[in-house]
């Protein structure tokens, strides 16, 4: 999220940071988490008691995200369908009461896997799953996690969001499923704001599925955005072999923009979340590819970028973007059979253009979020 100070015909963004009141606990923060029609939940309010669990572990799933989806920069996000990461989380006596142990992580490639730290107080799911259980004031057992990453690192699918949106809900899930999901989302954004920043694009939809609008952050407001159930919808995902810290995708933005500049981007926002609530396909795609502040900053750090774009639309999608800060591209279709030719398009162009390798896969969106997915009793 930005915040914009006129000033003449410039608009200098400030980057957001996290409330002051934040790192306190959680029970004095005011929080709404609304639908389209504006149902709010109450805010988290203090346990009297310890609670016991009433699982001896969990395993749970969140999903990848696509972020900002063009000119919804800090403020919109939606979950994708079949890409995420799993946490399994136990109550283990060998571990001091109160505290977690991350007891291992695994990936697909051993790579990533050795990159991240077991450090529960610098690893997202760690740092996630300890502010959860301080929302829960869990004192009696103790935690061991294991993190099983299916998202690369640095890919602009929400890797870091996914891990703690399932770290969470696990933990959540262990005690008896007692808090909201606004407080899983504040859980999740208290990680985010460690590992990439102060902004829930990722994180909310990770918890909550489908489309998010992130109204506001101090209070944090969320609203979900439904897109219609008939509807067809379908992500292409192109993710080069390039990796873009997202930390270094925001040094790039602009410090300043035009008025001009934002009220374009504003109107292609607002387009945006109109077109998804009436499932309008062409002009959620239309409206996601018209950013004129944050896209053109990023686009040509990332090789062959504004080819792969241009090949997606000439392809058929009806828009063409920068997944969060990238490297992967996102384009938008009505058929999964249309995807893959368009994926296999701006595979081509990334190679042609940017010297990259890429791969294509074709998602649906998730419209759940994260969620147990199995359990052992005590």
């Amino acid at each position: 999220m930005a915040i914009c100070h006129n000033n003449q015909s410039t608009l200098k963004l400030i980057s957001p940071s996290p409330p002051t009141t934040f790192s306190k606990p959680y029970r004095t923060t005011s929080i709404r988490c609304c639908t389209t029609s504006s149902i709010n939940a109450a805010p988290f309010k203090a346990l009297t008691t310890d609670p016991s669990p009433v699982f001896a572990s969990v395993r749970t799933f969140a999903p990848a995200t696509v972020a900002n989806l063009g000119p919804g920069f800090d403020i919109l996000g939606c979950a994708v369908d079949g890409l995420g990461d799993h946490v399994t989380l136990a109550v283990d006596p060998h571990v001091h009461p109160g505290q977690i142990s991350i007891s291992q992580i695994t990936a697909a490639n051993d790579s990533v896997g050795k990159k991240l730290t077991k450090n529960p107080n610098f690893n997202c799911a760690g740092i996630a799953a300890l502010a959860v259980m301080k929302m829960l004031d869990i004192r009696s057992v103790g935690l061991s996690l294991s993190l099983e990453k299916g998202l690369p690192l640095g890919s602009g699918l929400g890797s870091s969001a996914a891990s703690a949106a399932a770290a969470a809900v696990a933990v959540n899930e262990l005690f008896g499923g007692r808090l909201t999901v606004s407080d899983l989302v504040l859980a999740g954004l208290e990680s985010e704001s460690r590992v990439s920043g102060y902004h829930a694009d990722n994180v909310a939809p990770a918890i909550m599925g489908g489309f998010v609008l992130i109204q506001g952050y101090n209070p944090l407001e969320l609203k979900r955005l439904r897109f219609p159930e008939e509807k067809d919808l379908f992500f292409v995902l192109v993710s080069p072999e390039f990796e873009a810290p997202t930390k270094k995708m925001r040094a790039a933005l602009p410090t300043e923009i035009t008025m001009s500049h934002h009220v374009w981007n504003c109107g292609q926002a607002v387009a945006l979340a109109a077109s998804l609530l009436e499932g309008d396909l062409k002009g959620l795609g239309t409206a996601m590819s018209s950013d004129r502040i944050v896209e053109p900053k990023r686009a040509p750090l990332i090789p062959g970028m504004e080819a792969v774009k241009k090949a997606a639309i000439e392809a058929g999608a009806f828009g063409c973007t920068i997944s969060g800060s990238g490297p992967t591209a996102v384009a938008v279709v009505d058929s999964e059979e249309r995807g893959r030719e368009i994926g296999h398009r701006m595979v081509e162009a990334f190679m042609k253009e940017g010297n990259l390798k890429a791969s294509a896969m074709v998602n649906s969106l998730d419209r759940v979020g994260a969620r147990l997915v199995s359990s052992i009793p005590l």
